[in-house]
């Protein structure tokens, strides 16, 4: 049980973290155009780390978001994939517009930073592996996908189409916009802009592109922030439900949607993403995503070789080359990440194993579930 605990701390963390990161993404792009269109002022837009007050448009699409989940998971559905198809078109543009503009010498050299991580004379930690520590934020979706197990009319075949298809179609799309932005715009340029793509169309010349890039992020952003709060609200859901939560912010409304615990998660989300920068937001919520999958990889090698013959909707191919491949790959991404994000990392579970002692446990014995 404690394994299991410590598991969903660490998911509690990948999940909240994640909407808060994406929030504030959100609040990249949507901050300038609100700030030209209706004079809002920068200040309430960005966080005491850019200079600000707080980050209100953070604060609000998360709002808008739960918004949304407390109406039923079938009306978010809906929505989201009319967003999805959004974000494609505004990618798609993107590369479009990008792509003519490509200059092979902005590849040249192709790591001016090598590929270990290594701390810069700046003091910042550098390298491919320090750089693929954070971008596999972006990777997120595809485990997020298997929280709506219960809720699918086949989940042995529908959740194996939906992560390993979405995967893949999601790395094609990485690559290519990653290649259209960097052949046509050296990386130090916008590497430090919270609205990448539409800076590099604007100084392209193309500021019409720009527009309606920085619009279809605002309005297809969401759908990230959907898919995860979503996740999140259940995982706290069935801890609530198993009593290692308090079992009040279990119920469901009339629509069978977790109203309690989605405003509950909501809120904390929201005064990270109100407060917090975005990079050291998402540095830690890897520390718990790559903990989890961890646990994940051991579990299914486990699993095999104490029940070999057990019934499974799906059987991992080649199970001792994949989940060992998995366990070293993630504890490299790990150990990547900065220094300061591996401590929080400890002193974040240090925290959920007080918690676990001092109320979950005591309460799941209390109903007999053991």
């Amino acid at each position: 049980e404690i394994v299991a605990w410590v598991v969903g701390w660490s998911l509690i963390l990948e999940y909240s973290l994640v909407v808060s990161t994406v929030a504030v993404g959100w609040s990249g792009y949507a901050a300038p155009l609100l700030h030209v269109w209706t004079g809002m002022p920068m200040e309430l837009m960005a966080g005491p780390h850019a200079d600000g007050i707080v980050n209100l448009p953070a604060i609000f699409i998360i709002a808008v978001v739960a918004g949304l989940l407390c109406l039923g998971t079938k009306e978010s559905a809906t929505l989201n994939a009319a967003l999805v198809v959004v974000k494609i078109i505004a990618l798609a543009v993107f590369v479009a517009v990008a792509l003519p503009y490509f200059n092979g010498a902005n590849l040249e050299p192709f790591a001016p930073f090598g590929f270990a991580k290594t701390i810069s004379p700046d003091g910042v930690e550098r390298g491919v592996m320090a750089a693929a520590a954070i971008i596999f934020f972006a990777f997120y979706g595809f485990d997020a996908i298997s929280t709506a197990a219960e809720e699918t009319k086949n989940p042995g075949r529908d959740l194996a189409i939906g992560i390993v298809g979405s995967m893949i179609a999601c790395i094609a799309i990485y690559m290519l916009v990653a290649v259209a932005a960097v052949g046509a715009t050296p990386f130090t340029h916008f590497a430090n802009s919270p609205e990448p793509l539409a800076l590099i169309l604007r100084d392209l010349g193309r500021p019409g592109f720009a527009t309606f890039l920085a619009v279809s992020a605002v309005i297809a952003l969401p759908t990230v922030l959907l898919g995860f709060l979503f996740g999140q609200s259940r995982i706290f859901f069935t801890m609530a439900r198993d009593g290692m939560l308090p079992v009040g912010l279990a119920k469901v409304s009339s629509r069978g949607s977790p109203v309690r615990i989605t405003l509950f998660t909501a809120a904390i989300v929201a005064v990270i993403a109100g407060l917090l920068p975005i990079d050291e937001i998402a540095a830690l919520a890897n520390a718990g995503t790559l903990a989890a999958f961890t646990a994940v990889a051991v579990c299914m090698m486990v699993l095999r070789r104490r029940a070999p013959d057990a019934p499974r909707m799906f059987r991992t191919p080649l199970w001792w080359l994949v989940g060992g491949g998995a366990v070293l790959g993630c504890i490299y991404l790990f150990f990547s990440l900065p220094m300061k994000t591996q401590l929080w990392f400890l002193a974040w579970n240090a925290l959920g194993v007080v918690i676990y002692f001092a109320y979950a446990r005591p309460r799941v014995t209390a109903k007999g579930i053991e």
